[in-house]
């Protein structure tokens, strides 16, 4: 890749969100027709950002069924049924693959996903990782959730959270809570790509975790949770990297120790957007946990482009997880947009007030 490199742009609709809440939200917006999250934040890009700088790859295609406001034709497919299979098949994994194929063709420029299931940001990390190596790539993730858990060790927490809960979000009579695969999905992608070989543990760093188990959930004996947490602890003795959401809100140190590792020469940047659920948007598909507020943000993304300053080259990017269907869209397109031109190009968004150095605009202190 030249210093000249161009950001390019792709995209994908995919939405294969299996909850009945999710699933009655795509029912009641048949044939609505929102902005993708690629349409809605490359808007306000082509505005801000001279043109110059990137160019637009397309979005690759995403079946009718499985997008965030089906044709009113597709009502019928829009079950927890359909859905899960859908999943359990590795459709998530071959829809990744598809993503993956387009970025490749960015060629010498840098792809940057915008996409609805966060699964898909696994295409275009394994594109970079065999074009590069896997051992001259980092992978900074900011998510509020690990999505790094295997399905099979979820299952074992949940079905212990139904024995011993009185009060479990989780419904006994769900055939869909047992039985299921070890599929590549939104919320154990990165465990695959672990398994592949396509990161190596010491070079993928989590950021923003909200989901990690308390204190009281690591001393627990039962076998099955004992399998869950240990898929979370046994990430960072491997060598994973993990600054959580309550870390990172108490001040720089920990997210300055974890940057200050990163020796590679590139940087794959991985942002979901629920990252900041609750706190900087409402408009993300999982607002199960809190995430961190906008200036938060703002400053995690100044501290990623100062590493890219400091001599790690921008690999590649992707921001997924902003809901369509949501009425705060655009407010969270426009977080993403501020985002991606701090990280991307940095650029001081027109609307942000923070700036690199954590106090104020760009180039003051």
């Amino acid at each position: 890749m030249t210093s000249t490199a161009k950001i390019a742009f792709l995209g994908s609709e995919l939405d294969p969100d299996e909850r009945e809440p999710a699933l009655a939200q795509k029912l009641a917006s048949l044939g609505a027709t929102p902005p993708s999250p690629y349409q809605s934040v490359l808007a306000h890009i082509r505005r801000e950002v001279d043109p110059s700088l990137w160019r637009e790859l397309g979005q690759a295609p995403a079946p009718a069924w499985l997008t965030p406001c089906p044709p009113p034709g597709q009502a019928g497919a829009l079950s927890v049924e359909d859905m899960v299979g859908f999943i359990d098949a590795d459709g998530c994994r071959r829809a990744a693959e598809e993503v993956g194929a387009l970025a490749e063709t960015a060629g010498e420029d840098i792809p940057c996903l915008l996409a609805v299931d966060h699964s898909l940001a696994g295409g275009v990390i394994a594109a970079v990782s065999r074009r590069l190596g896997p051992e001259n790539l980092s992978v900074v993730v900011a998510d509020a959730h690990t999505d790094a858990i295997p399905m099979g060790a979820v299952a074992g927490a949940v079905a212990y959270d139904l024995e011993n809960n009185p009060n479990s979000l989780y419904d006994p009579a769900d055939p869909f809570l047992r039985g299921r695969p070890d599929s590549y999905n939104a919320s154990s992608f990165l465990h695959h790509l672990l398994a592949q070989g396509v990161v190596p543990p010491g070079n993928l760093y989590l950021l923003g975790v909200a989901d990690w188990p308390p204190k009281k959930a690591l001393r627990l004996k039962d076998p099955r949770m004992k399998a869950y947490t240990g898929a979370y602890t046994g990430l960072k003795k491997r060598g994973v990297g993990v600054a959580t959401r309550a870390e990172l809100a108490a001040g720089p140190a920990k997210l300055t120790a974890l940057l200050g590792r990163v020796k590679t020469p590139w940087l794959y940047v991985s942002l979901d957007l629920d990252v900041g659920a609750g706190a900087a948007t409402e408009a993300v598909r999982f607002n199960d946990r809190l995430g961190l507020n906008r200036a938060g943000l703002l400053k995690l993304a100044w501290a990623l482009r100062r590493v890219i300053e400091g001599g790690a080259r921008l690999a590649g990017l992707d921001l997924c997880e902003i809901n369509p269907r949501h009425p705060g869209r655009e407010q969270a397109a426009r977080l993403a947009a501020d985002l991606i031109e701090i990280i991307a190009f940095g650029q001081q968004p027109p609307d942000a007030t923070m700036g690199p150095a954590g106090g104020g605009p760009r180039g003051e202190a």
